[in-house]
C-alpha cells in the first residue's frame, strides 16, 4: 500500500539542486517523488517498506538537508542570508568606493580593503562556496560555481599580489589603465561587489519563495479559534482542535461558523464568497448544511458538526492550493540555463590557458596572470546584476502603476499565457450588491411611462404593457395591490431603505445605501427582522415590509433579468407595491480591459461560482464570449488543469479564497488587490489598484521586463565572451578583465533603468 510523504527541504539554491534530489529519490525502489525548487518541498509516493527517515538519508546524502514539518509551522524567527548580506553590504561598500576613486586611496588602503574583504568573500560567499563543492562532487556546474570560482580567482590573485607582488608596498594606487602592470593589481572590489550583489538577488528570491508557505498559513487562520459547543445542555467555549464530530455548537450573529456541519435550530443568512465567491448571502434554517468559516451575517444558529479538522473544506481547499503550488513546474532561471553550458566551458579554458603558458616557458606570473584574466573576465558581475537590476526596476515602476510583480518566475510565464480565466465577483464586478432596478407595480399618471435605468430610483426603460396585471399575478392573493394605491419608484425605495437602514443584512445595507444616495431617510418604528424572510417596521405611519421575492423575475418566471441576482418585494400595508432588483454591479472598466487583454493575444472566458445566467449576462455586458459558471473551488482549479491538458498557457485572475486554489494551479495567477489575503499570496501578479485595466497594464510590464531581463543576460555575456580569447592569448590583464567586467554591468544597469519610462495603457 502506498503513502504520500511530504519533506521540507534545505540548501536548494537552483532548480539543478531540486532534478539532482529528484533523481536520487526516485532511484529507491518502489518511489516516485518530485521536488519542487519554489516551495523547496519534495513529495514522494512511498511502499510502506521505505520511511520518512529513509527519505530524509537520501537527501542529506545528496548534500541537503530535509525535514518533516507542517505547512502552517511559522517560519524560522532567524535569517541567515539577511544577516550575511547586511554584513556585505556594510563591509563591501568602502572596498568598493576606495577602489573606484583613486583620490581616496590614501597609503596602506588595500590592507584596509583585503581586511574588509575577506569576510564578505569567506562568509558572505559561503552559500556559493558550499553548493560549488556539492555541485561538484557530483560533477555538476551552475552558476554558483562561475561567481565561487570567480570571486575566490580575484581575492586569491589580490593575495597574492599583496603578498608576493608589490601591491603591498605604501603609496600603491590603483588607477584605470589598460597596460599591463604584472603582479601588483588587485580585485577585492570584485570579489566582494559580485558576492554583495548577488547574495541581494539571492535573498530576495528567498523571500519570494517563502511566500507560498504564507498562502497556507493565511488560509488556515481563516477558520474559527473557538467554539461555544453545548453538551448536557450546558454551553462551553472551547478551542477549534477539541470540537468532535458530532457536538452541536453555537454560532452568533457576525461570528464564523466553526466546522461543517447541519444547522439544527434556528435562521440565518450566511455570507459564502469565501467558498462559492458569489456575492448574494444564502439563507439557511434548519436541516440545511453549513461550511465552515463562513460568516453568520443575521441570526443564532445551533450546528450539529459533521466534519472537523482536516476533514473540512476549509482544509480541503488548503490542500488545493498547496498540491497547485507544487504540481506548478519549478522554472530554471535563466542564468542557470547558460551557465550549465557556459561555466564547464570557462573551467576548461582557464585551464587551457594555464597549461598552455607553462608549457610554452611563458612563465608561472604570467601563466597564472592569463588564467585568472580568463575566469574574472567570465566572472557574472554583470550577469548577477541582469535579472535582479531588471526586476528590481520593472518592480518598481509596477508599483507605481499599482501592480506587484512576485519574481522572474512570473515574468517568464506572461511570455507564454495564451488564455485568461476571469472570476466574476470582485474581478470582472465589483463585488459589492446594489440596488439597479427598483419596480413599482403600476406607473402613477404623473410619470413617463419610460425612465432610464442608469439611477436606482428610475424605472427601467421599457416597461412591459401587462406588467400591472402580471405582477399581482405572481403574488398570494391577498396581497394584490390597488393600482389607485401604487407607489413611485422614489417613494418605494425610500420607504425600503428606510426599514433596511436597521438591518444588519448585506442587501439590506444596499437597499439603504441606494435610498440614502437619493435623500434623506424618514426614522422607523417597531422594527422587527425574521431571520431568513425580511424586516418590517413602521414608517410614516405606514407598515413597511422588506422581504425575499416569491419569484426571482418581473414578470412572475423563475429566471431573473439581465444579470440581477435577486429581488425583494416591498409590502406598504399589507400590498406589495413593488419590487427590487439588486445584482453586483460591473466594474466601469471591465469591457476595456477585456479589449485590451485580447489585443494582447490572449483569449478571455469567465469562471465563476455564480449561476449561469447571471453570468453569460455579465460576460456579454463586456465583452466575454465563453463562460464557465456554478463552479466550486476545485471546479476552479479543475478548469485551470482542464484548459492547461489541451496545451493551453492559463493566466487566472482572482480576488478570493476560493479562487486560491486557481491562482496556484494557474501557468500566471493574477491577484486583485482588494482580494484576500490567501489569494494575493498564491499569486504571481497582484493589482492593488483594484482595476482590471491593471491586469493589462500588469501583462505589458511584465513581458517588457523579461525582454529587458534578456537583452542584460546577452549583453553580460557579450562582454566577457567577446574578450576570453584576448585573455587566453595573453593579451587582457586582469585590470582589463575587472574593466571589461564594470562596463558590462554598467550597460545592463542603464539597461534596465529605461524601464522606468513604462507608461500604463
Amino acid at each position: 500500500m502506498e503513502r504520500l510523504i511530504e519533506l521540507n527541504v534545505g540548501g536548494m539554491t537552483c532548480a539543478a539542486c531540486a532534478n539532482r534530489i529528484e533523481k536520487k529519490l526516485n532511484r529507491l525502489d518502489g518511489v516516485t517523488a518530485t521536488v519542487n525548487y519554489a516551495t523547496e518541498k519534495a513529495r514522494a509516493r512511498v511502499p510502506e517498506s521505505i520511511s520518512e527517515d529513509d527519505l530524509i538519508a537520501v537527501v542529506e546524502k545528496t548534500g541537503y538537508t530535509a525535514f518533516i514539518d507542517s505547512p502552517a509551522a511559522p517560519p524560522a524567527a532567524a535569517d541567515p542570508l539577511r544577516t550575511r548580506l547586511i554584513l556585505s553590504v556594510l563591509l563591501s561598500v568602502p572596498v568598493i568606493v576606495l577602489a573606484m576613486v583613486p583620490a581616496w586611496q590614501f597609503d596602506y588602503w588595500q590592507w584596509l580593503s583585503l581586511t574588509l574583504a575577506a569576510p564578505v568573500v569567506a562568509y558572505g560567499g559561503w552559500p556559493f562556496h558550499r553548493a560549488m563543492a556539492v555541485n561538484l562532487r557530483h560533477g555538476a556546474a551552475t552558476m554558483d560555481t562561475l561567481v565561487s570560482l570567480g570571486t575566490l580567482a580575484a581575492f586569491g590573485w589580490s593575495v597574492w599580489a599583496l603578498f608576493v607582488g608589490d601591491a603591498g608596498m605604501p603609496g600603491m594606487t590603483h588607477p584605470f589603465s589598460l597596460t599591463a602592470r604584472g603582479g601588483d593589481a588587485i580585485y577585492l572590489e570584485a570579489a566582494a561587489g559580485v558576492t554583495t550583489f548577488l547574495l541581494a538577488g539571492r535573498y530576495l528570491e528567498a523571500r519570494a519563495k517563502r511566500r507560498a508557505g504564507d498562502a497556507l498559513r493565511s488560509l488556515l487562520s481563516l477558520g474559527a479559534k473557538t467554539v461555544t459547543v453545548v453538551r448536557a445542555s450546558v454551553s462551553t467555549e472551547i478551542p477549534i482542535d477539541q470540537l468532535l464530530v458530532g457536538d452541536t455548537f453555537v454560532v452568533r450573529p457576525g461570528e464564523k461558523v466553526a466546522t461543517d456541519g447541519v444547522v439544527v435550530d434556528g435562521a440565518s443568512a450566511l455570507d459564502l464568497s469565501l467558498i462559492t465567491g458569489e456575492s448574494v448571502p444564502v439563507e439557511v434554517r434548519a436541516g440545511d448544511p453549513v461550511i465552515g468559516a463562513t460568516v453568520n451575517a443575521g441570526g443564532r444558529l445551533l450546528v450539529r458538526a459533521t466534519r472537523v479538522g482536516a476533514d473540512t473544506q476549509l482544509a480541503q481547499m488548503a490542500r488545493l492550493v498547496e498540491a497547485a503550488q507544487d504540481g506548478k513546474a519549478a522554472v530554471q532561471r535563466l542564468a542557470d540555463r547558460i551557465a550549465a553550458v557556459f561555466v564547464p566551458v570557462v573551467l576548461a579554458l582557464a585551464a587551457g590557458t594555464l597549461g598552455y603558458w607553462l608549457g610554452t616557458g611563458g612563465g608561472v606570473t604570467g601563466a597564472f596572470t592569463a588564467a585568472v584574466a580568463v575566469l574574472i573576465i567570465a566572472c557574472p558581475c554583470a550577469l548577477g546584476l541582469a535579472t535582479p537590476t531588471a526586476l528590481l526596476v520593472g518592480t518598481g515602476r509596477g508599483a507605481q502603476l499599482g501592480i506587484l510583480i512576485r519574481g522572474v518566475t512570473a515574468l517568464e510565464s506572461t511570455r507564454h499565457v495564451d488564455t485568461i480565466l476571469l472570476d466574476k465577483t470582485g474581478t470582472v464586478t465589483t463585488g459589492v450588491m446594489s440596488v439597479v432596478e427598483v419596480l413599482p407595480a403600476a406607473v402613477p399618471p404623473a410619470l413617463p411611462a419610460a425612465l432610464s435605468p442608469g439611477l436606482p430610483g428610475a424605472l427601467p426603460a421599457a416597461l412591459p404593457a401587462a406588467l400591472p396585471a402580471a405582477l399581482p399575478a405572481a403574488l398570494p392573493a391577498a396581497d394584490v395591490p390597488s393600482p389607485a394605491a401604487a407607489l413611485s419608484a422614489a417613494d418605494l425605495l425610500r420607504l425600503a431603505g428606510a426599514v433596511e437602514a436597521a438591518s444588519e443584512h448585506p442587501l439590506g445595507r444596499a437597499i439603504a445605501a441606494a435610498a440614502e444616495a437619493e435623500g434623506p431617510l424618514p426614522p422607523v418604528k417597531d422594527f422587527q427582522a425574521t431571520a431568513g424572510v425580511g424586516v418590517r417596521g413602521t414608517v410614516e405611519g405606514r407598515t413597511v415590509e422588506v422581504r425575499r421575492a416569491a419569484s426571482a423575475g418581473r414578470d412572475g418566471t423563475d429566471e431573473p433579468p439581465a444579470r440581477v441576482a435577486t429581488w425583494v418585494d416591498v409590502v406598504v400595508d399589507g400590498r406589495v407595491e413593488g419590487r427590487i432588483a439588486l445584482a453586483d454591479a460591473v466594474r466601469p472598466t471591465s469591457a476595456a480591459a477585456i479589449r485590451g487583454l485580447r489585443d494582447l493575444g490572449l483569449d478571455p472566458i469567465l469562471l465563476t461560482g455564480d449561476a449561469e445566467p447571471v453570468a453569460k449576462a455579465v460576460a456579454a455586458e463586456v465583452g466575454i464570449e465563453r463562460v464557465i459558471a456554478g463552479v466550486m473551488p476545485a471546479g476552479k482549479v479543475g478548469a485551470v488543469s482542464e484548459l492547461q491538458a489541451r496545451g493551453r498557457s492559463v493566466a487566472m485572475v482572482g480576488d478570493g479564497v476560493n479562487d486560491a486554489a486557481a491562482l496556484a494551479q494557474a501557468d500566471l495567477g493574477l491577484a486583485m488587490g482588494a482580494g484576500t489575503d490567501v489569494a494575493i499570496e498564491a499569486s504571481d501578479l497582484t493589482l492593488v489598484r483594484g482595476d482590471l485595466t491593471a491586469a493589462v497594464d500588469a501583462v505589458r510590464l511584465s513581458r517588457r521586463t523579461l525582454n529587458t531581463i534578456r537583452g542584460n543576460l546577452f549583453w553580460a555575456f557579450a562582454y566577457n565572451v567577446a574578450a576570453i580569447p584576448l585573455a587566453a592569448a595573453g593579451l587582457l590583464n586582469p585590470m582589463i578583465a575587472g574593466a571589461a567586467m564594470a562596463l558590462s554591468s554598467i550597460f545592463v544597469v542603464l539597461n534596465s533603468l529605461r524601464l522606468r519610462t513604462f507608461k500604463a495603457a
